[in-house]
């Protein structure tokens, strides 16, 4: 990792004391401004008043599991890249981990390299966006505040929501396949499901499209997605 002129700040939540000293070590020789903590309601103090900019959150936590704080993180819309850690390898853990809000699942025991690869996806989730107002429709999305709204009414999303609806905004009426997103979301360095773009199209769906509003993200068969202009106005309660 190449560190600007201040330290990215990491906040590392396991209740493992080997685990959580050497991932301080660790990330703090790669640059990173590293604080721990031990316990889930720890986690969510040191979040609140430090305002960490990237967290590694173990999923088995004494008080609080990690998907319980996730939970309240985005419920109070707190949107700080989270990672999730966890020996829990089924696909419905990972399906519950995400959505909860975590924007990545790493299955211990993990390679130090392959951590900080997604630690550098997520960062540049969280930095590469220009100033500027994106609309497609009655969907506007603010790419400098990281606003969203549909109708004038305001949508929460998380960063990975985020970056991936302003993908697809980014070239309304063009087919994007999976293999793009995956570039462009996640990253080079991103090595989970390649199904990951289908989960979070579902995500957005559910946020963007509630049961009755019209279709705006369709999906290609075989090829990805796209975000087609041109659909009613949605309806504003």
């Amino acid at each position: 990792m190449a560190p600007g002129s201040q330290a990215t700040r990491l906040l590392v939540a396991d209740d493992d004391p080997k685990l959580r000293q050497l991932l301080e070590l660790e990330l703090g020789e790669e640059g990173y401004a590293v604080q721990s903590a031990a316990s889930g309601m720890d986690a969510l103090l040191a979040i609140r008043h430090e305002k960490p900019e990237l967290v590694i959150l173990d999923w088995m936590l004494p008080d609080l599991s990690g998907v319980e704080v996730c939970q309240r993180l985005r419920s109070t819309g707190l949107g700080v890249p989270v990672l999730m850690l966890t020996g829990r390898d089924a696909v419905a853990d990972r399906v519950e981990a995400l959505d909860a809000g975590a924007d990545d699942y790493l299955v211990k025991p993990f390679s130090i390299e392959e951590l900080l690869a997604r630690l550098r996806a997520l960062a540049r989730r969280g930095t590469n966006s220009e100033s500027g107002l994106l609309q497609i429709d009655d969907l506007v999305l603010n790419t400098a505040s990281h606003e969203v709204s549909r109708g004038g009414a305001a949508i929460h999303l998380s960063l990975t929501e985020f970056s991936l609806l302003r993908e697809l905004m980014r070239e309304p009426g063009r087919v994007q396949s999976r293999e793009q997103l995956l570039h462009s979301v996640w990253g080079e360095g991103f090595v989970g499901d390649s199904n990951v773009s289908d989960v979070y199209v579902r995500y957005l769906r559910r946020k963007l499209e509630p049961e009755g509003q019209p279709t705006l993200i369709q999906t290609v068969r075989g090829v990805g997605f796209l975000l087609k202009p041109g659909a009613p106005k949605a309806v504003v309660p």
